[in-house]
């Protein structure tokens, strides 16, 4: 199956999670990892999983990652199986009152990125997946890319059987 993983990252994060990401599928899959501004023509070309990924900048996915999926053409994800991940502070354990409010109202990054990967005609695989950072600029927590390497086993294993 091939497979992409696409990922954007302002501090290491993110692209530490996309690399486990791409470790666990290279396995059963023709993996590539690229970070969202190398991407070409040619990475999109044939790929049968499409895994996105961005840090949660401002409660939504970075600016380039925002300009990466508002460039992909109309219906250009039909056929393709999809998959949305983030990085991100655990609300639970900063409790902030306004942070809660602040997440429950505007969510995560990994969210968005779904709702347009759908929107592009890709099949939602999973739902989109938030990992754990200790403080905005990180480092992730501890487990995380162990937890990541799960997920996209799942999602392999998922994505196998539709």
């Amino acid at each position: 199956m091939k497979t992409l993983v696409l990922f954007d990252s302002a501090f290491g994060n993110t692209q530490q999670i996309a690399r486990a990401i791409g470790a666990a599928l290279n396995t059963g899959a023709e993996t590539a990892v690229v970070r969202i501004k190398d991407v070409l023509p040619e990475h999109l070309s044939g790929i049968q999983l499409l895994m996105v990924g961005s840090p949660t900048r401002g409660f939504r996915p970075t600016e380039d990652t925002q300009k990466f999926l508002q460039k992909l053409p109309a219906r250009s994800l039909a056929g393709v199986k999809v998959a949305a991940f983030d990085t991100r502070v655990n609300i639970k354990e900063v409790n902030s009152r306004v942070l809660t409010f602040m997440v429950n109202l505007f969510g995560y990054a990994a969210e968005p990125i779904a709702k347009v990967l759908q929107k592009k005609g890709g099949n939602l695989v999973l739902p989109p997946e938030g990992f754990f950072v200790e403080d905005k600029e990180g480092p992730l927590k501890h487990g995380e890319l162990e937890r990541a390497a799960v997920w996209a086993n799942r999602l392999l294993s998922l994505a196998g059987e539709l």
